[in-house]
């Protein structure tokens, strides 16, 4: 077995015919019973009667028995009774006294009731009804038993008749309802098939929404899942898209600059003037690599790229000290004073950690380019209002108001700083901070000198707990 789910249709056929099939034998099944019942009591009835004629005509129980008349009765050959009709007259022990057959047995008592009885039997390979009636003649004391006995081709014929009258409309009706649930299925399903023919022919980078307006209202939910799937794969693929498109943008320019001094430090001769150029090779492939690392970074914290789903309980203030304790050589190198601040308590937030280290490197980094010598950073973290609280504060350069916005963007950077950079460590930082669904905010610091990013984190799931 493979274990594929078999066709909805088929489910549906299913579950809707087999009842009524079932119902349809039940329902024969029943109707032949009470058929046979219904027939037998008007049979059993003339049976009777002509049991009580034989009777009379032989003077049974009138104590002058004529046993030796000769009786008329149907044979069987007519086309008006079809049945042939035995009987037979016994004593009380079933010695037979008179009659065309030999039906008699020693008498009944069934329940302290004799006769008339009724019974089913076989005479000469045919089914036969029976009844049987004592007759007492109060002269000799004696019983006599009267067998009358009757083929049952009328009662057949009448059962077979009725039966059919049953039996065939229903058969039609289910007939009617096979066809009425076939053409039920086949346009109740048509929306789906639309729907399916509009998936098959579409173009493999077609991810627009499907159009649920024509469909079923239970499919709908379906189709709002699928189209939920394809915008967040319209999202990923964007971002893919937009990775590619920045990485061939960025990469091209410092690889054909390498390319270039490559090709130059091989041709120079001048040991100190290809040093130099080796010294350039060198430089432009560290800017290389720090940018690919960044393009990189940015391509993991997009919120289309990984989600939530590696989110933990975090914290963040002995997350921040530790990023803050690995730039400490860094900042020593330009003489910069870069320091701490946090409570001695936990602070918690829900989030990726990776990324969140990422995000501090980047604006810890970003301070130290731009700060001078003998500046100062301050990494502070704390219990906000409404979260926690990361804070990043340094008394360089600054930023004007008016490019305050845009400096989150991708690739922009603020002219005449004097820095290299490709413009993508402060979009890092804002697409870590809308992952996390974090406010990210940028001021000037202290006394209106150098910048003071903040990023408000909100609380955390109660039902999370470290």
């Amino acid at each position: 077995m493979d274990g594929r789910v078999p066709s909805l249709r088929a489910h549906l056929i299913n579950w809707l015919l087999t009842p009524l099939f079932v119902l349809w034998l039940f329902s024969t099944i029943a109707g032949y019973v009470a058929t046979l019942n219904y027939a037998n009591k008007p049979y059993d009835e003339v049976l009777l009667q002509r049991a009580q004629a034989v009777g009379e005509q032989l003077r049974l129980g009138g104590g002058k028995e004529r046993l030796d008349l000769d009786l008329q009765l149907p044979d069987g050959k007519s086309l008006t009774m079809p049945d042939e009709v035995f009987y037979t007259v016994s004593d009380r022990d079933g010695n037979k006294l008179a009659g065309n057959v030999n039906l008699g047995r020693s008498l009944n008592y069934r329940n302290g009731k004799i006769g008339p009885l009724f019974s089913n039997g076989e005479h000469n390979g045919h089914k036969t009804r029976t009844i049987s009636m004592v007759f007492y003649n109060p002269d000799s004391q004696q019983l006599y038993q009267l067998y009358l006995s009757e083929t049952i081709n009328q009662r057949q014929a009448l059962i077979r008749g009725i039966l059919a009258n049953i039996v065939i409309p229903q058969l039609l009706l289910i007939l009617i309802a096979v066809a009425a649930v076939w053409f039920a299925l086949k346009h109740g399903l048509a929306p789906l098939e639309r729907l399916r023919q509009e998936v098959v022919l579409r173009k493999r980078d077609d991810l627009s929404k499907l159009d649920a307006s024509q469909a079923p209202e239970e499919v709908r939910p379906l189709i709002d899942a699928v189209n939920d799937l394809l915008e967040r794969l319209k999202q990923v693929m964007s971002a893919q898209k937009r990775f590619v498109a920045d990485a061939a943008h960025q990469l091209r320019t410092p690889f054909a600059g390498l390319k270039t001094q490559s090709e130059l430090a091989l041709r120079e001769e001048d040991p100190e003037r290809k040093q130099h150029a080796l010294e350039r090779v060198l430089a432009s492939t560290k800017h290389g690599i720090r940018l690919v690392n960044q393009l990189l970074a940015l391509a993991r914290n997009e919120p289309e790229g990984q989600g939530r789903a590696n989110f933990t309980l975090l914290n963040l203030n002995q997350l921040a000290q530790e990023c803050t304790v690995n730039w400490v050589q860094t900042a020593l190198e330009k003489n910069i004073d870069l320091g701490y601040e946090g409570p001695p308590t936990i602070i918690v937030t829900l989030g990726d950690a990776n990324s969140l280290t990422e995000m501090l490197n980047n604006l810890i980094d970003n301070a130290i380019r731009y700060t001078p010598n003998g500046g100062h950073i301050t990494v502070s973290v704390n219990e906000g209002e409404y979260g926690a609280e990361l804070c990043v504060e340094d008394n360089g350069p600054g930023i004007d108001p008016q490019y305050r916005e845009r400096v989150f963007e991708r690739f922009y950077r603020v002219l005449g700083t004097g820095q290299s950079g490709s413009g993508l460590g402060l979009a890092i930082v804002a697409e870590v901070a809308k992952r996390h669904d974090a406010s990210l905010r940028l001021d000037a610091g202290r006394g209106g000198i150098g910048a003071h990013i903040r990023i408000r984190f909100p609380h955390h799931l109660p039902e999370y707990n470290i």
